[in-house]
């Protein structure tokens, strides 16, 4: 589907987005808002999008980055995500309020992140979402106030993402502490971004050396994770 642009919070400029509809069926169904990585909105969080319309949810991915200046944006973002509160967090609140108000939306509306978009899907697990899918997210600084009231949370790592060794454990120790509903794994094989199919150009070879990229077999098992835990959250 071609970009569009939703109303942000008050103020503020419109958000840029990319929708991704279910090509069958008429709705209404669940929502998943798609939070990107630092590269911003690219090809492949439009993949990632496509893949849970093509799953029967209406997938949102806003675009962090709308006011334009890339390093601008982008240090505004991580600001906010470090924070834990500001525009990032209106601008995730706008688009969940977007897919929510559509007619064509159960009213359901889960969210899913990756890197700094799985901070903020974690950050954001208790502020109005029904469903939460961080991967490879940094915590909070306040882990036990985010957590608090938290939606369920189905979280993916990799035991080769050696900036963030051991953060699973402590993030499952802190959900279970809260009585959040999770799924919380790490696998052996993945390093960090492994859901995501990035052409790093002529580094790719080192950062894949050093652990950093697609994973085939965690990644198919991660989907497989994150699409039962949706349709059991979203769909009921």
């Amino acid at each position: 589907m071609p970009e569009l642009t939703i109303p942000a919070s008050a103020g503020a400029p419109d958000l840029k987005a990319h929708l991704a509809v279910p090509a069958v069926g008429e709705g209404p169904w669940p929502g998943v808002v798609v939070l990107h990585e630092s590269f911003g909105l690219n090809d492949d969080i439009r993949q990632q999008a496509g893949r849970l319309a093509a799953a029967g949810y209406l997938a949102l991915a806003p675009d962090l980055y709308s006011a334009g200046g890339y390093w601008r944006c982008m240090r505004a973002t991580f600001r906010s995500l470090s924070a834990g509160h500001g525009k990032a967090f209106d601008d995730i609140e706008a688009a969940r309020r977007w897919l929510d108000a559509r007619p064509d939306c159960t009213g359901r509306v889960g969210v899913i992140g990756f890197c700094m978009g799985g901070g903020f899907a974690l950050a954001t697990a208790a502020r109005g979402f029904d469903a939460s899918a961080p991967n490879y997210a940094h915590l909070p600084k306040d882990l036990d106030g985010a957590l608090r009231g938290a939606c369920p949370v189905a979280a993916s790592y990799g035991a080769k993402d050696y900036t963030l060794r051991g953060t699973a454990t402590k993030l499952e120790t802190a959900l279970a502490r809260a009585g959040v509903e999770h799924d919380v794994k790490e696998y052996p094989g993945a390093g960090h971004s492994f859901l995501n199919r990035h052409d790093f150009g002529p580094g790719g070879a080192l950062l894949r050396v050093a652990g950093v990229g697609y994973h085939g077999p965690s990644a198919e098992d991660a989907w497989q994770r994150i699409l039962r835990f949706f349709e059991a959250h979203l769909r009921r």
